[in-house]
């Protein structure tokens, strides 16, 4: 099934959700240095990286919703993708809460904002591991004319014209 959100060819979820999990699993290894060493620099960067983690998850989910809507009811997939997107909404709530812990003291973050961080990163590695069966396993989002002799997806464009599918799967 293909995306319904493309750019150039390819996913556009696909593509900009390489950010919030980016950053928010960088700013889990900043709080990991923050406990190991204390240098407050360390948390105020977790801080930081949050705070783009999080605006960016907000940019990819409208993406993720619009291909999500595209997929048949009562297929495995549309079931997988409500986890997937359900999940990451409360990864995004659990570092929110983890932000807003941080908010007063960035460089001095409370014992919470940690194990929030970290609840959020390991419910993370749920998520991305559904989005990975939604794409490697159930093939949403991957262009009918995939193949491993496919054509650039900059010079294919047979799946908007109505072309059947190139050989080579």
């Amino acid at each position: 099934m293909e995306s319904r959100a493309r750019l150039l060819g390819h996913p556009v979820h696909q593509q900009l959700i390489v950010f919030p999990l980016g950053l928010l699993a960088t700013a889990l290894l900043f709080d990991l240095v923050y406990l190991v060493g204390g240098n407050g620099t360390m948390a105020f960067v977790s801080y930081c990286l949050i705070s783009v983690g999080l605006l960016t998850g907000l940019v990819a989910a409208p993406f993720g919703t619009i291909d999500w809507l595209a997929i048949p009811a009562g297929t495995r997939a549309k079931r997988i993708g409500l986890l997937h997107g359900v999940g990451n909404l409360v990864v995004m709530g659990v570092f929110l809460g983890s932000w807003l812990l941080r908010r007063g003291t960035p460089e001095a973050p409370e014992a919470g904002a940690f194990v929030l961080s970290f609840a959020a990163g390991a419910l993370a590695l749920v998520t991305a591991w559904l989005g990975g069966e939604l794409v490697s396993r159930l093939g949403v989002g991957v262009s009918d004319n995939a193949g491993l002799n496919a054509g650039s997806s900059l010079r294919d464009h047979s799946s908007e014209s109505g072309r059947a599918p190139l050989k080579g799967r």
